[in-house]
């Protein structure tokens, strides 16, 4: 069934309309609530309480935060490209709204007399959209970096560069398991084809076939993955506060800013809507009460889409809870040396499967064997890659240490544990060459 066939593109413009302020609200309001959400959780992860002033629960410091932002001073520093610098950060909050106008919120409802789906449209490439206007919003913080003309600026968009190329790669690769097993692009004909029984080794089983536990690598490279795709803890570094103050939004201010903290935002639930489509089963109620036809649809499936991607997003703030910031080069080995070989050997694997599921080779026992022979050469490549070959140890004649003499450097210094007098010299002398050279 097509896009056209399911019902998108034939409703009249208003309520095409009414759909996308509903969309534009929720999101906008969705953002306040997961600021203060986030809020929160970390504090109640960091045993302190969180904001718990203004307003019932603390709920107004957020949107004084808001407020905040788009009446404070707003200015740009001197010597950056005026167009550029104003362009990026409406570049990023463009394209961080636009990825939901293909996310489906639920299934078919009666809207003021009209029968229409809870999704403004869909393209038999709906997904591959989703991840060109990911990319698209990257380059507002690569602009943002080059048209500041600062250091800080530059190198965080420098890394945010290097970071979508690595992460897009794996995010994109995950989702290739996807489209074998659904047939489809489509994000809605995706969800519908979660709703099959799953089948699990020739045996059907009465629970929905979600991809997550049929894909699971495919699963867990994308989770990953959207940690590097929206800069969040343990990847913020594009933004990364200890290094580059706050990398490519260092010179931004006021509603400038307020775009940029926005996106962020928005691009969490993106990401989380995303992997609550292609892999949790979207609007759908999960078993058993998705035989339930009152708890399974018309606007009841809203709800289910909404408790899907709060969770993902509690998960993002559970993360920066309990992880520190990966070091760049862990950063990016991660990536090109870990999710994408694996993603790569997972496609073939599958792509081997799915074959002989269609041709029905399972029974014959050239496959089998052929089958357990890829398996011993790959898990051979990793015992042999794993491997570290010894380093050969030089133990150099130690001579007997002279004991520590505290006023050596004319200044009583208690020694440290199992330091020397030789140690002492060459600390002493170390600090003389620095005095020297400064």
């Amino acid at each position: 069934m097509t896009p056209l066939e399911a019902g998108f593109g034939t409703d009249p413009w208003w309520i095409v309309v009414i759909k996308v302020v509903l969309v534009f609200v929720l999101l906008l309001l969705w953002t306040i609530f997961n600021v203060w959400f986030e809020r929160r959780v970390l504090g109640k992860m960091q045993n302190r309480k969180g904001p718990i002033m203004n307003g019932p629960f603390g709920l107004g410091q957020a949107m004084g935060d808001g407020v905040k932002l788009l009446f404070k001073e707003d200015f740009r520093p001197a010597r950056t490209d005026a167009l550029v610098y104003n362009l990026a950060p409406v570049l990023t909050a463009v394209a961080a709204f636009s990825s939901w106008a293909v996310i489906p919120f639920g299934g078919t409802v009666r809207m003021f007399g009209v029968e229409t789906r809870l999704q403004i449209s869909d393209l038999p490439i709906a997904t591959l959209l989703i991840l060109a206007i990911a990319g698209v919003g990257f380059y507002g913080i690569v602009l943002a970096g080059w048209a500041s003309n600062g250091t800080y600026s530059l190198l965080g968009s420098m890394r945010a560069t290097a970071q979508v190329i690595s992460y897009e790669i794996a995010m994109g690769l995950s989702l290739v398991a996807v489209f074998m097993y659904a047939g489809s692009m489509s994000t809605s004909e995706i969800v519908a084809a979660q709703r099959l029984p799953m089948q699990l080794f020739g045996w059907q089983l009465p629970f929905q076939g979600w991809y997550f536990v049929l894909l699971a690598p495919s699963f867990v490279i994308y989770v990953i993955s959207m940690f590097g795709e929206t800069n969040r803890l343990p990847f913020d570094l594009a933004e990364c506060e200890s290094e580059l103050v706050s990398g490519h939004i260092t010179d931004y201010s006021g509603f400038r800013y307020a775009m940029y903290f926005l996106a962020e935002y928005i691009n969490m639930a993106t990401v989380s809507a995303v992997a609550t489509t292609l892999f949790l089963g979207g609007y759908d109620a999960p078993w058993p009460l998705n035989n339930i036809e009152v708890l399974n649809s018309g606007w009841i499936s809203v709800l289910w889409f909404l408790v899907k991607v709060q969770l993902l997003i509690f998960f993002f703030s559970w993360v920066r809870a309990a992880l520190p910031r990966f070091r760049y080069d862990q950063f990016m080995n991660l990536g090109w040396k870990v999710l994408i070989p694996v993603n790569l050997v997972w496609i073939l694997l599958l792509g081997l499967v799915r074959g002989a599921a269609i041709n029905q080779w399972f029974g014959s026992p050239v496959f089998i064997g052929t089958m357990v022979v890829v398996v011993l050469l790959l898990l051979g490549a990793v015992w042999f890659t794993g491997r570290e070959e010894p380093e050969e140890e030089f133990l150099a004649d130690e001579a007997e240490p002279d004991e520590f003499d505290a006023f050596a450097g004319g200044y009583p210094v208690p020694p440290m544990p199992g330091q020397t007098r030789m140690q002492e010299v060459v600390a002493s002398t170390t600090t003389e060459q620095m005095g020297a050279d400064a």
